[in-house]
């Protein structure tokens, strides 16, 4: 995990709204209007909620058809564990040392031809 996806999973728990829709969809799978009902949000923020969410990997979207053909997107809970130490903290920027040295080795390939 870099440095990049511990602020954007931070990020995404680091909000009331986003926490009670944790919370609702830990009573399981639902339609994002029916979510929308429950926590008393508007489906447009509830969306930007949940592409946070999702972006994090906490949560996961899937369209599905109903009986009449329309489509509807559910959300569920994606299975996850949070634990924020100085290890993982240490970690994150380490493998960002490392993408950032893998970066430039391929950019001086690039510049060096054989």
């Amino acid at each position: 995990m870099t440095s990049e996806e511990l602020l954007t999973l931070l990020a995404a728990v680091g909000h009331t709204q986003r926490l009670r829709i944790v919370g609702e969809l830990a009573r399981g799978r639902v339609h994002v209007s029916e979510l929308a009902r429950r926590l008393g949000l508007s489906r447009p923020l509830l969306y930007m909620h949940l592409e946070r969410l999702e972006k994090a990997g906490l949560v996961a979207g899937s369209l599905e058809l109903s009986a009449d053909g329309k489509a509807m997107k559910f959300f569920e809970l994606a299975p996850f564990d949070i634990h924020l130490t100085v290890d993982t903290v240490l970690a994150a920027l380490r493998e960002d040392e490392l993408q950032a040295a893998g970066a430039e080795r391929a950019a001086g390939k690039k510049g060096n031809p054989s």
